[in-house]
């Protein structure tokens, strides 16, 4: 019955602080029981025996009691609106509690701040009430209730399907349980119900405006009502005592010059309001912040600026509790989306915890406050079903209600992927009643029609546009609505390749005002193998059925909230200083600031020289004395020009603690290439004077040999079988050519291989994952020797011809390489070759880009430096194992043992290179990260590129100029022995 939303559920109100003495937690171990079906779950309210302890908050699909199910569009059952399946697990929550001492002549409120699954609630054997929105409070009056002489039985029955199902068909694990916090509060009889403080600017954005409305349900008597607006420091500004007169108190301020608040100066005031009256006295507290958000000339200002959205999508998850989020989990992710330079979250796709907005308010985090509305598997039928417009409504009242003094929130969303019908247009306008301060968003009315949905969206936000769609409606369109992107860069597995080029657009076009990456974590669930061995879990582990596999794992941070390397490309990109070379020959820049409200004082910067990657000399720049927008131009005294590659490099740090990040935490940096060489252009090795290296035969060999060093080819298999120095040889095989890397998430989802995304399909159908060579010919040129090899996976030997020229100049073999294509290999994984290296060599240092993955399309944020690691250090846990460890524009590297001895690689005049203790195969069959056994050899690739990553998994292909598609390359490296 989806008209029925809620039973004896009381109005929705906001979040308010009340006094300790007024409140205690019902929060700890209950007894707890799964029944099999509603109807069962009613005859065993009251069994003796079968109870299980259990923590609340809590979800028993992660507490042993029933599995967890994962889809992303698709109902985990196959009854249509409204109906459920029969078999429908019902838990039963039971626990007992003593009321507090002083409690008896007071109003009692039960709350529960989320529930995943209909509610129904039991105090004592009475009935209380029924609840159905799983993520927005429920509270019920049980003042006649309770007991106050003895103990109470609370029982909390909990239906996993109801009608509200069809509404909570979010991109997510479906659990079911208590989910937040259960606790009781007191009041007086006659009460503080509500309380709305609207805290905005004047016209010229100097001078608060303060509308404060306080909701009186009872008796008011002779009670009086005053309210005291506290600043930032503690410090009484304003004290005002109310006019009572019936059952609603108003209020109307205006403060003088208040500190604004903003995502960058999160100025949080206090309102405390007191009652004081025959029945009793009552405080409650809110935080307020003066900030004035609006759409003018097509753009969205807070505070009389245009802001550019630095955002991510944030679900709730923890990967052993499920959507039950602590506090200290929260923390982390405030910690670490202010850390990575982000500025705004959307709440998808629900509210989040009260807690996660006072958070975002005291930090300082745009919020888009999303309702918890998604019909997706019905996404044009539930928004016209005149059944459910009331739940559509009432969802949307509760989160307004609930948040509406957050100053965090500065935009409503109506849900998400649930189409646009009547039931929208009704939760709109009361919506746009109620709150005319903050803009409405909702994708869905736009999905279809960039211009239309002006009812219910005041912003066109689009998910997973693609860059050429964005500029062409900014250059084209004559909306008078911003362009802010719900989700873009879907950030699946290796991932968000071209995020660089969405900034660029933003940059270029004031109407497209950012967006939020899809998503902040991966919804993995923790689990042990037989072997102690601990992974995270993804659709179809847990045996649900039906299920979208990995789909889940689609975050910048794994479910640990350790970064992914692509948070290191946003933070690049959305860091708040930008430096601009006027003259980098003479040493002149530009520091520019990118804030909008506060200066760059709280932040110190320093620069650094270095010649083919070693420090040549370094400084600290200036006082930052830089308002918003403003710049302040710097000369360097940089080293005369030796000849070698001469970088630049930016670094801009705190100057002191915050909340969020110590002292000395890195905010921003940027590189620049002096002119007496273009970055990336080093040369050839340098050939040393030495005699000419004859190529001899012997046998079935072929044997190049001058300065001490020695390169071996089979004449039977065309393969360098030999390297030495010393006698001494790094390399077991190898190169060959290699045109396959272990399939990304964004190049095909391989374990959901009817979903129609990614190249993948294409690259299995020519057969680039068993490519088998067969030598051409093999010929002595002089002081070189000319390989070619045929390369097919079907057998086609036309596919691809790979001609090899090795001669030794100097101390390095140098190996040039033609790679010619057939016309059906037009968009490949890769280019390069592959060798194979004797275990040991653990030792890994390059200069080139790093420290993080980077690839042609994602590689903003990695600066060109001297890096020094170990192969096993490269390996990149996705929870579906897949290419990762690359690094670009390589101008060399070395792979040696603790003894020093080893390869070395340089790139003519760059290479890119992957170091594992994996074959690409063994990462491409593998499901988890415990089904990967490293091998004791190195594995090392040396790419003339890769295809970029892309976003295909849920969004735009990798752009073509990212890709591998002509007909043939050229590329060169040369390898020495290191002893």
């Amino acid at each position: 019955m989806p008209e029925l939303t809620s039973l004896n559920r009381l109005q929705p109100r906001a979040t308010l602080t009340r006094e300790p003495a007024t409140w205690m937690s019902l929060d700890g171990d209950w007894l707890f029981r799964l029944a099999a079906t509603p109807a069962a779950a009613l005859r065993e309210l009251h069994a003796t025996r079968g109870w299980h302890t259990v923590d609340v908050p809590g979800l028993w699909t992660m507490q042993g009691f029933e599995q967890p199910k994962y889809t992303n569009i698709v109902m985990p059952f196959r009854e249509r609106p409204p109906h459920v399946p029969d078999a429908n697990p019902t838990g039963i929550y039971r626990r007992t509690f003593a009321i507090r001492r002083g409690w008896h002549r007071r109003r009692v409120v039960l709350h529960f701040g989320g529930v995943e699954g209909a509610l129904h609630v039991l105090l004592n054997g009475e009935p209380v009430g029924i609840a159905k929105d799983a993520r927005t409070p429920a509270e019920f009056d049980v003042t006649w209730h309770l007991r106050h002489d003895g103990p109470n039985e609370l029982i909390a029955v909990v239906v996993r399907w109801s009608d509200a199902s069809f509404v909570e068909d979010q991109d997510q694990w479906w659990h079911a349980g208590i989910s937040r916090g259960v606790r009781l509060y007191a009041t007086p009889t006659t009460h503080i119900d509500d309380v709305f403080a609207r805290a905005g600017l004047d016209d010229d954005y100097r001078d608060g405006l303060l509308s404060i409305e306080v909701a009186l349900p009872g008796t008011l008597g002779d009670a009086t009502l005053a309210a005291q607006l506290l600043d930032p420091g503690g410090r009484a500004v304003v004290d005002v005592p109310f006019d009572l007169d019936g059952g609603t108190a108003h209020v109307d301020l205006a403060v003088r010059r208040p500190r604004r608040w903003s995502a960058e100066d999160p100025a949080l005031y206090t309102l405390v309001v007191n009652l004081n009256g025959q029945f009793g006295r009552e405080t409650v507290a809110s935080g307020v912040g003066f900030r004035r958000v609006e759409i003018r000339d097509g753009r969205l200002l807070v505070n009389g600026k245009v802001m550019l959205i630095r955002g991510v999508n944030r679900h709730d998850h923890d990967d052993r509790h499920g959507r039950v989020v602590s506090r200290d989990v929260m923390d982390a992710d405030l910690r670490l989306m202010k850390q990575f330079n982000i500025n705004a979250v959307r709440t998808s796709h629900y509210p989040n915890d009260p807690y996660w907005l006072d958070l975002c308010d005291r930090h300082g985090l745009y919020v888009v406050n999303e309702a918890n509305i998604e019909s997706h598997s019905y996404y044009d039928e539930v928004c016209r079903d005149p059944r459910y417009a009331n739940a559509f409504l009432e969802r949307v009242r509760n989160m307004v209600e609930r948040d509406k003094n957050h100053p965090s929130v500065i935009v409503w969303s109506l849900g998400n992927e649930s189409g646009y019908g009547p039931n929208h247009d009704a939760a709109a306008g009361w919506l746009r009643a109620r709150d005319p301060s903050r803009p409405l968003h909702y994708e869905g009315a736009i999905n279809r029609d960039w211009s239309g949905g002006t009812r219910v969206t005041d912003v066109i936000c689009p998910m997973y546009a693609s860059v050429e769609e964005i500029e062409s409606w900014a250059e084209g369109d004559s909306d008078t609505r911003p362009l802010i992107l719900c989700e873009y860069s879907h950030a699946m597995g290796n991932s968000n390749g071209g995020l660089a080029d969405y900034f660029a657009a933003f940059a270029r076009h004031p109407a497209l005002q950012g967006g939020f990456v899809w998503e902040w974590i991966d919804h993995g669930i923790r689990q042990t193998d037989d072997r102690g061995q601990s992974y995270w879990a993804y659709g179809g582990d847990f045996g649900d059925v039906p299920n979208d596999a990995n789909f889940c794992a689609d975050g910048l941070v794994w479910p640990d909230r350790t970064p992914h390397p692509a948070l290191y490309e946003l933070k690049f990109l959305a860091q708040p200083i930008r430096v601009e070379s006027l003259d980098a020959a003479r040493g002149r820049f530009r520091i520019q600031s990118l804030l909008d409200f506060t200066t760059l004082a709280g932040y110190r910067g320093t620069w650094e020289l270095t010649e083919d990657g070693a420090v040549v000399t370094s400084g600290r720049l200036p006082a930052l004395q830089i308002g918003p927008g403003e710049a302040l131009d710097v000369k360097l005294d940089l080293a005369s020009d030796s000849g070698g590659e001469r970088l630049v490099t930016f670094r801009f740090f705190c100057r002191s603690a915050a909340a969020w990040a110590p002292a000395g935490h890195e905010v921003a940096w940027q590189q620049f290439a002096l002119p007496s060489r273009e970055l990336g252009a080093q040369p050839a090795p340098r050939p040393q004077p030495a005699r000419r290296a004859r190529p001899r035969e012997e046998g079935n060999t072929i044997i190049l040999e001058a300065n001490g060093v020695q390169a071996t080819i089979a004449v039977k298999t065309g393969l360098l079988t030999n390297l030495s120095r010393e006698g001494r040889c790094p390399l077991l095989g190898g190169p060959r050519l290699q045109l396959w890397r272990a399939a990304t998430d964004n190049d095909g989802l391989r374990l959901l291989p009817d979903h129609e995304s990614g190249v993948l399909p294409y690259w299995l159908g020519l057969g680039l994952d068993r490519v088998a060579h067969r030598l051409e010919s093999i010929r002595v040129l002089r002081d070189r020797v000319e390989v070619v090899h045929r390369a097919s996976g079907r057998r086609r030997w036309d596919d691809a011809v790979h001609r090899q020229l090795y001669r030794l100049r100097g101390e390095h073999l140098l190996v040039e390489n033609e790679v010619l294509l057939g016309s059906e290999l037009d968009d490949l994984p890769r280019v390069g070759v592959a060798l194979t290296l004797p275990s040991g060599l653990e030792q890994l240092d390059w200069y080139g880009r790093g420290p993080w993955d980077n690839y042609v399309d994602r590689k903003a944020s990695a600066v060109v430096a001297q890096f020094t690691s170990t192969v096993t250090d490269q390996y990149v846990p996705y929870i579906l194992p897949q290419e990762h460890g690359h690094k670009s524009d390589v101008r060399r590297l070395t792979l040696t043992s603790e003894s020093g001895f080893g390869l070395e690689v340089e790139g003519v005049p760059t290479i890119g290179f992957t170091a594992s203790h994996f074959t690409p195969d063994d990462l491409y069959v593998a499901r988890h990260t415990t089904d990967l056994a490293p091998r004791p050899e190195v594995f090392l690739s040396l790419d003339h590129g890769q295809r970029g990553l892309g976003t295909a998994s849920c969004g735009p292909d990798t752009h073509p100029r990212y890709r591998l598609t002509r007909p043939s390359y050229r590329f060169a490296y040369a390898l020495g022995v290191v002893v």
